[in-house]
This record gives structure tokens, sequence and C-alpha cells, in this order.
């Protein structure tokens, strides 16, 4: 009650004067597949507004995650650029950070230390990096977990971890890869409620992959549907709905049933190529893809 108490008060408060964070220009990235080139992005153009919370959704392979990957500077496209308020980047950006779905956390630290990790790098002092911490490992509910070791927490809990270490190094932009896929439906279900809050207290930009049709509605302001190989955007929708969202909210019907329309013919071609790929033979006359 305490959370969704919050989150109501929260919705209330609207983000003013936003300017332009994040610039996708024609974005085109190849892959080698057995000796031969791949179009995985075909020119992704997008924008993001300071404070947005951008959902991406699509088939599998579609690119979702090269996309982000491009974003946090992991990958490298081909063509076009990146922008960060106006200035293009290249490689890492310290106020870009990413989290991604099985955490990549330090089994060897503890929870604190993984939460100071990034903090330490940056040559920031022993007592501001504990304030920091501390903030945020009670913002995740982590507090009395503080001193245990990785392999001590449930798969949430540590996502909570993972979460908390890349808040506390304040980037601009959050970067969210699937991280919920490998959870229970209850305790995502929670975190979803849980990231709404968070978003709402801190104003980060977000975006967020996920194959999760219904996460991308309860959590996002737009989603962005990919079509399958070649990825483009095939279309924009944006919830206009007041927070907190819960799964169990029938206003969010009519944004899923959308999206899934957009969605059924994108899988449809990946599902064709999957079995393609992995026979080598033609199934376009099965009559499951027709």
């Amino acid at each position: 009650m305490y959370i969704q108490a919050e989150l109501v008060i929260a919705g209330e408060k609207q983000v003013s004067n936003k300017s332009h964070i994040l610039e996708a220009k024609n974005i085109v990235k190849h892959f080698d597949h057995n000796g031969e080139s791949m179009l995985a992005l075909d020119g992704i153009n997008f924008d993001v507004q300071e404070g947005d919370f951008v959902c991406i959704v699509g088939p599998s392979g579609c690119g979702k995650s090269t996309f982000l990957n491009i974003i946090a500077g992991l990958e490298k496209p081909d063509s076009g650029e990146i922008l960060l308020s106006g200035k293009p980047i290249s490689g890492h950006d310290a106020k870009i950070i990413m989290v991604f779905q099985e955490g990549a956390l330090f089994p060897w630290l503890s929870v604190i230390d993984n939460v100071e990790f990034g903090l330490k790098m940056a040559k920031v002092p022993k007592n501001e990096r504990n304030q920091i911490s501390q903030r945020y490992l009670e913002m995740m509910q982590l507090t009395k977990f503080a001193n245990s070791y990785i392999h001590q927490l449930s798969t949430g809990m540590r996502q909570r971890v993972a979460i908390a270490r890349a808040l506390a190094m304040d980037p601009d932009i959050l970067l969210m890869d699937e991280p919920f896929a490998a959870l229970d439906s209850q305790t995502r279900d929670m975190l979803m409620v849980e990231l709404q809050l968070i978003w709402q207290r801190t104003k980060k930009t977000i975006l967020f992959v996920t194959h999760n049709v219904s996460e991308s509605v309860i959590l996002g302001d737009r989603v962005l549907i990919f079509k399958h190989r070649p990825s483009k955007i095939k279309k924009e929708i944006r919830i206009d709905l007041h927070r907190p969202r819960l799964a169990e909210d029938e206003n969010l019907l009519h944004y899923t049933h959308e999206i899934l329309g957009e969605l059924k013919d994108e899988v449809k071609e990946s599902i064709k190529d999957e079995v393609k790929e992995s026979t080598k033979d033609g199934y376009e006359d099965m009559e499951l893809f027709n």
C-alpha cells in the first residue's frame, strides 16, 4: 500500500520543459552470418526526451539488444550516429549505464561493494560512496542485505542490486536489457511497480528492451515496435495512462492488443527464418505461416 500510495502522488507530477536527450540517426548494422553479410538494423531513427520511459519490443532476433548495445557504446554501428544532448558519442559514456538480464554482478563482492564498484572506479571518496550506496540500497529495499554475497540472494534481489548499482552512478540515461526476463511472474510484477516508483523519484530517462508486451505497456510512456530483420521501427505507441499501472488494470488491454496486432506478422517472419535456418529448407507453404 505504501508503494502504491506514493506512486499515485508521484503520478501527479509532470516533467516540464523537456528537451531531447538522446537521438538515433539512421543507425545501420550488419553482422557476418555464415560468411555472408546480414543486415540487422536498417536505418533506426528516433529521439528520446529527458525523463521519458521508452520500451522497445519486437520479435526474437530483430536487433533490439544490438541497438541498445550501440547506444551503450558496446558495439559500433556501420553508419549513423547516436547523439547525447546534441553531441555525437562513440564508445562508452559514463552518462549512459546498462542493466543486463543477468545483472553482471561480481560474486566475490558483497552487495554494498557491488553497488559502490563504479563509484570506486571513478575515485569517489569512501564516505561519499557509502552515503550514495546506502541511499540506493534503501530505495531498492536491500539495506538488510548490504553485507550479503550474491549467491545468498534470490534472482529478483540480484536484479535489485544491479539496478541500485546503475542508479548509484547517477546516469543521464538508464538502459535495461530484459532485466526481468528470468524472474517469476510474482517477482516481476512487484519489481515493475517498484521501477515505476524509482522512475518517478529519480526522473531518469529509461530505455527498456523486453519481449513481454504486457511489461512494455505497464512500464512505458512510449512503446517502439521493431520489425523483423532487417529491423526498422514499425510503429510508436504512446501509453496515455496515469500511474501506478498494475498488471491487472483493464485499461491496459487496448494497448496490449494493439501492440500484439502489430507484432503478429513480424513474429511469423521470425519463426519462418528460424525454421529455414535450422532445416536449410523452405517452409513458405506450411499452413503455420499462411
